[in-house]
């Protein structure tokens, strides 16, 4: 069994203001050591200036921040533990690549013989040995983000910062760079928090992914636990593709959409309250027609096949119902699928909201607990 992982970096009750702007609200979190944290959200919502905080970039207004043991809460950022790789990069245009990674070394006062086996090293490491006598603007995006990521981890810092390092590049450097990033942070073991706005990058990157919002945190949790069981409205609505569709409770904690009720995932919300059902595409189950009268399943209703869209791996449907109020729904269903119920566009057809998967937020503003 392994053992669990000691907490390397822990924020406590920190709060940011730009004068009467309160950037960050009464935000508490544990990173463990070795951990790869991502921090998600839309822009303006708080997440780089959690970074800069922590990097002492943008003293707190108030709170703590304890990294390996040491309070640093009130340290400028020379004597903090990290290194640091920002969007443009920040490479010296001036000196060579060499130089460049060599830069922080330097001022950490180690040997000439020393600085030169460590930048070879870290040459090698991220993939570009020949590199080395080249200055940045000879070369390409993706290979100058190397280098700022080799430059960051030269001095074997405890923490890794990643200030939304893959959002100047184009999409097929980006995917291929985030697996080398994920690669290397494992292979060092480098505790690393990494700011992004990209939901991909962070179900993809990340062990585990703050979701912030208005300055506040509003879940943190695996990609599955973030993706699959969202908190509450706005990260359903945030993280993937989700269907919201205007109910209410019903009796024995059912869904009413229109005259139907279905069966839906514990709630804990009392009769009568609006709530919004929600169900990703992915979870929408095709039936052909008459399924529901032999079937007797409750979670499925009859819908019309409006609109086909071809993605590759799959059809994006869109299906219409007068209960859903005007809206469309969503549905990801499988090329095997359509062949085998011979779907097309303007086709009658059932579909099934699996119980399982069926959510229920309550509506901005309201929310409707049972006491």
């Amino acid at each position: 069994m392994i053992p669990p992982k000691e907490t390397y970096l822990s924020i406590r009750d920190l709060w940011k203001a730009f004068g009467s702007f309160i950037a960050l609200k009464d935000i508490s979190l544990d990173v463990k050591e070795g951990e790869f944290i991502c921090f998600l959200g839309p822009s303006g919502c708080g997440k780089t200036t959690l970074l800069r905080a922590i990097a002492g970039l943008d003293l707190q207004t108030k709170g703590t921040v304890t990294q390996g043991g040491q309070d640093v809460s009130n340290l400028p950022p020379s004597e903090r533990d990290f290194g640091i790789v920002f969007q443009s990069y920040a490479l010296f245009p001036n000196l060579t690549i060499e130089k460049n990674i060599a830069f922080g070394l330097e001022n950490a006062g180690r040997s000439k013989a020393e600085i030169t086996a460590r930048v070879r090293e870290l040459l090698e490491l991220v993939g570009l040995p020949d590199q080395g006598r080249k200055y940045p603007a000879q070369l390409s995006g993706g290979q100058q983000q190397r280098i700022a990521l080799a430059r960051a981890i030269a001095t074997n810092p405890g923490l890794l910062l990643l200030d939304e390092p893959l959002s100047a590049l184009d999409a097929k450097v980006r995917v291929h760079l985030r697996h080398e990033i994920k690669e290397l942070q494992r292979k060092l073991g480098v505790t690393t928090i990494m700011v992004t706005h990209d939901q991909e990058e962070a179900l993809a990157m990340a062990d585990r992914i703050v979701v912030m919002n208005h300055g506040v945190i509003e879940q943190v949790g695996s990609p599955t636990e973030i993706y699959r069981e969202p908190a509450n409205l706005f990260v359903a609505d945030f993280i993937g593709e989700m269907n919201q569709i205007g109910s209410s409770v019903a009796k024995g904690g059912r869904l009413a959409v229109g005259e139907k009720t279905f069966a839906c995932l514990p709630h804990g919300l009392a009769d009568g309250t609006p709530v919004i059902a929600a169900v990703r595409p992915e979870d929408v189950i095709p039936h052909e027609a008459g399924y529901l009268e032999t079937s007797g399943n409750r979670n499925c209703i009859d819908v019309q096949l409006a609109e086909m869209e071809f993605l590759g791996s799959f059809w994006r449907c869109r299906l219409t119902n007068k209960r859903f109020g005007g809206k469309e729904l969503i549905a990801d269903f499988s090329i095997n699928a359509v062949r085998r119920l011979g779907l097309e566009a303007g086709c009658q057809m059932e579909i099934e909201l699996p119980d399982n998967r069926l959510m229920a937020f309550p509506v901005a503003g309201g929310e409707g607990a049972k006491q």
